[in-house]
């Protein structure tokens, strides 16, 4: 009866409201309905516009998430770390001046970077495709708000409100992107790539200044009013590397996408963005496995129980291989059937499908490496990984996308996922002792690694 003991007590922390069990189902829970609605969202696009249209909204997507995002600094993460410390020390002038100059930061930053970016296209315009130009403008407009969006992300998480957190950008904004386009098909404009990009930037617009004004209302109601504080030469320091390891983040797992649509047609850009979102559902598997491991990863390491570390990291990778190579070829085999739901045009992507989950069931067969290195405290070890990971992503690129098209950028991807997992599986076989794959016996490290060195 003890494990229905265990399952009385977490079933009780999820039902109260406010514990992290509570937040992280629901964190997860908008996740998964958020990535059908994506899904279902760029299908629906897809069969819109078509091929060539899609291919450009989506070349220009890409680049307005990444850009905005990275505006934040990575002031989004930090404000996790610092907000709930302020408010346990009382220190409500620190809360204030935190989520006010955090903000004000991404935005300059995204509307500076969108306005360099106008002075740059009027200056080598004659280089970019006609079709590209009025869709890139459309795309600068937009760098604000998502920055502001993720800030107002980052504060909603910091303070436990997980539904205002991740609705607005990630339910909210697709649907009412849809919603644009269906009233613009109403009105008589046509499914164009300049469409869909006003619909977006009118969503993205609504959604965070609206997301705004719920998180900023609900935070100042319950700080009190003190003058605001600010600790710029205490925040830097942790924002910085943050800032590193989501541009890198961000570089490997998108930049396949662009520069797919630096160097080929529209056409390419819709056929790859699709086949790599379908194969993409494989990693709703490692991304489950990472969030239950992480706390577990640091206890163990609390601990210095060895032992209990290397069974965690061992099973952790076994529930990430085995499901995700399972999942992996049910999606494969109904790829075509899949992509045929975007357009027909799409179905040849399907062994670009079979190239990039070479590489995700790679990634999968050391499970979530990464996770446990940064509950270690190596943040600069995983910073090193990344960065050679993603510059030798983007060299095989601009080397094999010329020559072999979209599968040249698939099998640039794939090499870089595996190129990253080897790099992952030594590093944590140098610092910890364990021989982390999906087959490995679960056993003792090696007498050297002890608590001291953790």
């Amino acid at each position: 009866m003890a494990w229905f003991l265990r399952f009385q007590i977490l079933a009780g922390r999820v039902l109260v409201s406010g514990t992290p069990e509570r937040f992280a189902l629901t964190a997860f829970s908008i996740r998964i309905v958020s990535a059908a609605i994506a899904f279902l969202s760029q299908i629906m696009l897809a069969r819109l516009m078509g091929g060539f249209d899609y291919g450009v909204f989506t070349f220009v997507w890409v680049l307005v998430i990444i850009v905005g995002t990275l505006s934040g600094f990575g002031f989004p993460t930090t404000i996790i770390r610092f907000l709930p410390q302020y408010r346990a020390d009382g220190q409500f002038g620190h809360i204030r001046g935190l989520t006010l100059a955090a903000p004000l930061l991404a935005m300059g930053t995204a509307s500076l970077l969108a306005l360099i970016g106008w002075f740059a296209m009027q200056h080598v315009s004659a280089h970019i495709e006609a079709y590209m130009l009025v869709p890139l403008t459309i795309g600068l407009m937009i760098l604000p708000m998502i920055a502001l969006g993720d800030m107002m992300d980052g504060i909603a998480r910091a303070s436990g409100w997980p539904i205002i957190a991740l609705s607005p950008t990630y339910i909210v904004r697709p649907l009412a992107i849809l919603a644009f386009m269906k009233l613009a098909a109403a009105l008589g404009y046509d499914h164009s790539a300049r469409v869909a990009l006003i619909a977006a930037l009118l969503a993205t617009y609504l959604t965070s200044m609206g997301q705004c004004l719920l998180v900023m209302k609900r935070l100042l109601a319950q700080v009190p009013r003190e003058p605001h504080a600010l600790e710029f030469a205490k925040w830097l320091p942790v924002a910085l590397p943050i800032l590193v390891i989501e541009l890198f983040g961000f570089l490997l797992t998108n930049s396949d996408v662009v520069m797919v649509g630096f160097f080929l047609r529209p056409e390419d850009v819709a056929i790859y963005f699709a086949a790599a979102k379908v194969i993409a559902l494989v990693n709703f598997v490692i991304f489950a496995v990472k969030a239950a491991a992480g706390p577990r990863f640091a206890n163990a390491i609390a601990a210095g129980n060895t032992a209990q570390l290397s069974h965690i990291a061992v099973e952790s990778a076994r529930w990430t291989f085995f499901p995700s190579l399972a999942l992996g070829v049910v999606l494969l085999l109904a790829g075509p059937w899949l992509l045929a739901l975007f357009g027909t045009s799409f179905v040849t992507g399907h062994s670009l499908m079979l190239v990039l989950f070479i590489g995700i069931a790679c990634k999968a067969f050391v499970g979530p490496a990464e996770t446990l290195l940064m509950m270690a405290g190596e943040q600069k070890l995983c910073v090193g990984i990344y960065g050679g990971a993603v510059m030798f992503s983007i060299i095989v690129n601009v080397i094999f996308i010329p020559l072999f098209g979209t599968v040249g950028a698939a099998l640039s991807t794939m090499s870089a996922m595996i190129v990253e997992t080897v790099m992952l599986h030594v590093a944590v076989r140098y610092r910890f002792g364990v021989v982390l794959t999906a087959f490995s016996n679960v056993a003792e490290p090696n007498s050297a690694f002890e608590r001291e060195k953790w």
